[in-house]
C-alpha cells in the first residue's frame, strides 16, 4: 500500500513513503492561501478549537459513535494491549500459527527458501510471493483455494546477498518480477491446523511476466498500444498488488496500486507526458531496475505501456490455465481494494480508493445485472463509472464519469486518464482512500481514510486544491479517520448519499484538540493510519493499520502496527491484535465456517530491527498467519 511506513531506499540513509518519492520527482506548490484555510476550518466546525466539534458537531461522526456505551457490547474478548514485542499478540483464548511465508516454495519440486541467497528467479516463480496484502478464500465442496496479493519486495531484503541490497542482473530482476503479482494456492485443515497442500493443481502463481487480456472501454485503443502489442489488446503481468475484491460468481479481484515505480527511462533527457506524470511515473524507477533486463519498463521506448498498468485485474481461481482480464471499465488508478456488492437491481456496484494524498473514491455500476448460476463473466466488462463528491450539510453525490461531463474524447480516454476525468468534474480530493468495505446487515459502506500529511498544505498530483473539508477535517492529517456513506434509499446505483465520520484516528494521551481523536478513542484502544478494513459476516468491522510505530511524540503508547475490531451500532472499538516490529497488518479472509481468520503481516523488519518470524537473527519474511480460537468457536 501507499503507506507512511513504506521504503523507498534512494540512498543507504534516506528512507521515503511512496509519496514522498513521487512528489520528490515531481514536487507539488504549498498553498500560498494557507492562513486562509485555516480560518475557514476553525470558523466551519472549530476543528482547531478543541474538542467541542465532537460533542457539538455530532452529526459528523454519527450518534452512534459518540456514545459506544449505551448497548451490550458485542465484542466478546478481552481487548489486546499495545506493544513493540517483535511477536504476534492475540487476546487471551485465541492462538495464531503461521499459514505460509515469503519464499516458501508451492509445489514439491521447488528449493527451500535459501537465507544466503533469498532464492533465485527460478525457485521464487514456483514460492509464495513476498509482501503479502489482500486476499481470500474460496471453497468449492472439500478443496480451499486461497488467493493473495503480493504487493511489493522490500530491496534490502530480497536482495540482502548483493553488497547494495539492489538487483545487479538478469535474474535478479526475474526474481524481483516473480515476488510480485498474485499466489493462488490450495489450504487444508487438518489436526487443527492449516497448511499449503504442494503440488496442488489449482496452486498457481500470476507475476509481472504473466499474460493477461485487456478488456473493456479501452480495450485496443491507441494509447494501449506498443510495439509488442500493437492490437492493445493483451499486456504482460501484474504488480504492486495492494487490496483486493471477490466476485460473488467466484473469480479473485487484485488491485494494482503503484504500478508507477517501476518505470524508468535509459534517456535521460527524456521528459514524461503530463499524463503519465499526473500517475507518478518519470525517468526514475524506485530501484527495482526491471528496465536493465525488461525493455517495455523504458517509458522513452515504450510510452504507452504505463497506460496499460493500473488497473482492477479479474482472475479465476479455480482455473489454472485461464487469462487474467484486466477490467478497464473500472478506471485507471492507484488501486487500493475493490468492494463489489450487489444492489437489489441486479447492479453489481464496486467501490474503489485511490490511495494517494488527495486523490478521489470511486464507483462503478455494471451495465448488465447478476443472475445466480448464470454466465456473469463479463459483467465488469462494461458500465458507468463515477467519482464522489461530498458536501459540508453530511450529504454526497457521484458524479457520472462521461465525455459529457469531463470534456474528454471518449470513454476508453476516460479508462485510462481517470484521475484527469475526476480532477475535470470537481470530485473531492480525499486523505488517501484505502480499503472500501460494505456492510452486510445494511445498505452502508466504510472507507478509510488513513492520512494526510499534505491536507491543507499542498494541492494533489493534478494540482487540485485540498482544504480541509467534511470528510477531511484536519489539514496535515497524520492520524487519518474512518468515512462511512448510506445510499440515498438504500440503492447503491442512486446518485445521492449521507455520510458521517465513524472515527477519527488520533491520541487523547497527547492531544485535547481534534487530533486526540473522535469520543470512541481512548488510551486503551487509540491507532493511526487505518488502512485495511472488512466486514465480518456479522456486520463487525475489523480494521488493520498501516502508520507509524516508533511509539513516540505524537504516536507514543500506540506500539505497533494493528488489527482492531468495531460495532458500527455503538461505535466500540477493541484492540484484536498486535502484530511484529516494523510490519504492517493487511489482508483478512475468513475460513468457510468461519472459525479461522486469516491475517497478513507484511514487511516485518522494513527498518532492519525484526526477525520474525523466524527467531533471532533469521531474515525478516512476510507472512500469512491462521488464528482459531482455542475452543474452536466461530470468529465472525
Amino acid at each position: 500500500m501507499d503507506r507512511t511506513q513504506d521504503t523507498v531506499r534512494a540512498t543507504s540513509t534516506e528512507k521515503l513513503s511512496f509519496d514522498d518519492w513521487d512528489e520528490l520527482r515531481s514536487p507539488r506548490p504549498a498553498v500560498t492561501d494557507f492562513d486562509t484555510v485555516v480560518d475557514r476550518a476553525m470558523s466551519r466546525r472549530g476543528f482547531l478549537g478543541g474538542i467541542a466539534v465532537l460533542g457539538g458537531a455530532a452529526f459528523l461522526m454519527g450518534t452512534s459513535a459518540l456514545t459506544p456505551a449505551r448497548a451490550a457490547s458485542r465484542l466478546a474478548f478481552d481487548a489486546v494491549a499495545a506493544n513493540s514485542l517483535d511477536t504476534i499478540t492475540v487476546p487471551n483464548g485465541y492462538r495464531w500459527q503461521i499459514l505460509t511465508t515469503w519464499g516458501d516454495p508451492l509445489w514439491s519440486d521447488a528449493a527451500d527458501f535459501d537465507p544466503q541467497t533469498r532464492g533465485t528467479g527460478a525457485s521464487q516463480e514456483r514460492a509464495f510471493g513476498d509482501n503479502n496484502d489482500g486476499m481470500a478464500l474460496f471453497t468449492d465442496g472439500a478443496r480451499s483455494i486461497l488467493a493473495v496479493n503480493n504487493e511489493y519486495t522490500n530491496l534490502v531484503h530480497t536482495f540482502g546477498n548483493r553488497p547494495d541490497g539492489k538487483p545487479v542482473d538478469a535474474d535478479d530482476v526475474r526474481k524481483g518480477k516473480a515476488a510480485h503479482g498474485v499466489s493462488v494456492m490450495e489450504v487444508a485443515e487438518a489436526d487443527g491446523g492449516w497448511s499449503v497442500v504442494k503440488d496442488s493443481p489449482f496452486n498457481r502463481r500470476i507475476t509481472a511476466d504473466t499474460p493477461m487480456e485487456i478488456t473493456g472501454p479501452a480495450r485496443g485503443h491507441d494509447l494501449l498500444k506498443t510495439e509488442a502489442d500493437p492490437t492493445g489488446t493483451a499486456s504482460l503481468g501484474t504488480w504492486n498488488n495492494c487490496g483486493n475484491g471477490r466476485t460473488p460468481w467466484g473469480t479473485y479481484l487484485t488491485c494494482e496500486e503503484n504500478f508507477n515505480g517501476y518505470f524508468s527511462s535509459s534517456d535521460a533527457d527524456y521528459k514524461p507526458s503530463e499524463a503519465l506524470s499526473r500517475y507518478g511515473v518519470s525517468n526514475k524507477d524506485w530501484g527495482y531496475a526491471w528496465a536493465m533486463a525488461d525493455e517495455r519498463f523504458d517509458i522513452s521506448r515504450h510510452p504507452n505501456e504505463p497506460n496499460r498498468a493500473g488497473y482492477i485485474v479479474e482472475i479465476d481461481p479455480f482455473d489454472p490455465a485461464s487469462t487474467p482480464k484486466k477490467r478497464t471499465a473500472l478506471g485507471r488508478f492507484k488501486h487500493e481494494n475493490a468492494e463489489l456488492v450487489i444492489d437489489r437491481s441486479g447492479h453489481a456496484v464496486v467501490y474503489m480508493g485511490d490511495d494517494e494524498r488527495g486523490e478521489f473514491l470511486y464507483k462503478f455500476v455494471s451495465g448488465g445485472t447478476y443472475t445466480l448460476g448464470g454466465d456473469n463473466s463479463g459483467l465488469l466488462e462494461s458500465g458507468s463509472l463515477f467519482v464522489a463528491k461530498f458536501n459540508e450539510d453530511g450529504t454526497g453525490e457521484w458524479l457520472a464519469l462521461t465525455p459529457q461531463t469531463t470534456g474528454m474524447a471518449s470513454q476508453a480516454e476516460i479508462c485510462v486518464h481517470t484521475r484527469q476525468a475526476a480532477s475535470a468534474v470537481g470530485a473531492t480530493t480525499m486523505d488517501r482512500p484505502e480499503w472500501v468495505s460494505a456492510n452486510p446487515t445494511k445498505a452502508e459502506v466504510y472507507c478509510c481514510l488513513t492520512n494526510n500529511k499534505n491536507r491543507g498544505v499542498k494541492p494533489n498530483a493534478g494540482g487540485d486544491a485540498t482544504p480541509t473539508n467534511g470528510p477531511n477535517p484536519r489539514e496535515k492529517n497524520n492520524y487519518g479517520q474512518i468515512v462511512r456513506w448510506m445510499p440515498e434509499n438504500g440503492d447503491h446505483t442512486a446518485a445521492g448519499f449521507t455520510w458521517n465520520l465513524f472515527v477519527l484516528a488520533g491520541n487523547p494521551t497527547v492531544h485535547k484538540d481534534a487530533y486526540a481523536g473522535s469520543a470512541n478513542v481512548t488510551a486503551d484502544n487509540m491507532f493511526n493510519s487505518p488502512d485495511g478494513l472488512a466486514f465480518d459476516s456479522t456486520g463487525l468491522l475489523w480494521i488493520q493499520t498501516d502508520g507509524s510505530y516508533d511509539n513516540e511524540g505524537d504516536f507514543a503508547g500506540m506500539g505497533n502496527n494493528q488489527m482492531l475490531i468495531g460495532d458500527p451500532e455503538t461505535g466500540e472499538i477493541r484492540r484484536f491484535l498486535v502484530g511484529p516490529k516494523e510490519c504492517e497488518i493487511t489482508g483478512i479472509t475468513w475460513s468457510a465456517d468461519r472459525r479461522t481468520v486469516f491475517v497478513g503481516v507484511q514487511h516485518p523488519g522494513e527498518d532492519g530491527n525484526s526477525s520474525f518470524p523466524g527467531g533471532e537473527g533469521s531474515v525478516p519474511r512476510s507472512c500469512v498467519v491462521a488464528i482459531k480460537r482455542e475452543d474452536g468457536g466461530l470468529i465472525g
